[in-house]
């Protein structure tokens, strides 16, 4: 039962109410020395969590700290302090003809909910974000990093009982499903819930959920290589969106090419063989237009004629799919039918083409001649990210302090009574 967690969490809340934004800001830089200060204990948390994974495992690289990572972390925190306050913005302001006013302020949601897997750098990427946003979180990490998480809570809680503050503002929760379920549940205790991580763990939180949530969807990325792409930057677009860190949700998992780009497959697909430092070689899982097309110019360990359940998955690996259309018009039928309506793109030298791309293709963020690896609210200079958004309603795309306030209508006057 985490009854006691969740009350404590609403109450912790209020707190916040009363803190300047200066205050805050000074919060987040000692939480950002403190964990440089704890990374030792923190990376001896991580080992203990990643002896319990494969390594070939694909979730294996999120669950992974390092002291690179962790200063990483660390320096993201200090630049959500450096970002402004996303609170008390005075959204709208009108004076009604009886000369009452009336503003449209942005406040806390008050306890946001985050439910997450394998990745540890989220527990302080949502801590901070959510503080900064002047609201309590409740943590509901994966059981592959609770150690991670639980050495990084630590670290947390001894910044806000430092400063006099409920270490409630930060709970992490039992990693077992009852805790989610009562999460889920807490109408009137919880405000928001975000979960972040597989479509299963999404579609069960919107499935089950009675408080409010925003769906963080899974990535089935998409490339399509046009009939009038630059080779070259087609090539290092795919190679960077699918090999820059596979197991994101912005990775590449279908690469849409054009059949007259066909003889142009082995040379664009060519650095994907490659294993360069720690990247791995790529699977290709090839339609039989594109299997031939790349047989014998793609090494034949790495190269196996698709399946139907290979498209429209989201591999998180080393791994992707090569799907080839007719025309122009054919790839967009095929990416609006297999989207997850995160991050699509197109690369190519016709303007019209591309211009209609970005117009009816349904996603949060749609490309033209770049990968979709820069999907990131860092990247997109919005300061550490809370999650992308896949859903329409409040939040889309990348998810940071603007999308995590909610609002209020401030109404003054004088007296002014109704007739």
């Amino acid at each position: 039962m985490i009854e006691k967690e969740l009350a404590a969490a609403r109450q912790a809340s209020y707190a916040l109410l009363d803190l300047s934004a200066e205050q805050i800001d000074s919060l987040l830089r000692q939480l950002s020395d403190a964990l440089e200060a704890n990374t030792d204990a923190i990376l001896q948390a991580n080992s203990i969590d990643l002896s319990r994974m494969d390594p070939t495992d694909s979730r294996y690289d999120r669950l992974l700290l390092s002291a690179e990572r962790l200063k990483a972390i660390a320096n993201d925190t200090r630049n959500v302090a450096s970002l402004p306050s996303p609170l008390g913005k005075v959204l709208s302001e009108c004076v009604r003809p009886n000369g009452m006013t009336i503003r449209k302020v942005s406040v806390p949601f008050g306890v946001i909910g985050v439910i997450y897997e394998a990745r540890p750098n989220v527990t302080v990427d949502v801590f901070s974000l959510c503080l900064k946003a002047g609201s309590a979180v409740l943590l509901k990490g994966g059981k592959e990093a609770a150690q991670s998480n639980e050495a990084t809570v630590r670290v947390i809680h001894e910044v806000l009982h430092r400063n006099g503050l409920p270490e409630a503002l930060c709970t992490l929760l039992p990693n077992d499903r009852e805790a989610t379920t009562e999460m889920l549940n807490a109408v009137g205790q919880v405000d928001l819930v975000i979960p972040r991580g597989s479509r299963r763990l999404i579609d069960y939180v919107r499935d089950n959920a009675k408080v409010p949530v925003i769906e963080t969807g899974a990535g089935i990325c998409h490339v399509y290589i046009d009939e009038d792409a630059d080779l070259k930057q087609a090539s290092d677009i795919i190679y960077n969106a699918k090999t820059r860190r596979p197991s994101v949700c912005n990775s590449l998992d279908c690469v849409v090419v054009h059949k007259k780009q066909l003889p142009n497959l082995a040379e664009v697909c060519a650095p994907l063989a490659v294993a360069q430092g720690n990247k791995k070689s790529v699977v290709i899982y090839a339609d039989e237009l594109a299997y031939q097309a790349l047989q014998g110019h793609y090494p034949a360990d790495l190269l196996e004629l698709a399946r139907p359940e290979h498209f429209g998955l989201e591999f998180m690996d080393y791994k992707m799919a090569i799907r080839t259309v007719d025309s122009f018009e054919d790839a967009v039928q095929y990416v609006q039918e297999h989207t997850s309506h995160h991050s699509e793109s197109i690369v190519s030298r016709n303007e019209r083409h591309c211009q209609r791309y970005l117009r009816v293709i349904d996603a949060a963020c749609v490309y033209q001649n770049l990968p979709t690896s820069w999907t990131d609210g860092a990247q997109f200079g919005f300061g550490a990210e809370i999650g992308i958004s896949t859903q329409k309603l409040h939040a889309r795309g990348p998810m940071a302090l603007p999308e995590i306030t909610t609002y209020k209508y401030i109404v003054v006057g004088n007296g002014q009574v109704r007739s």
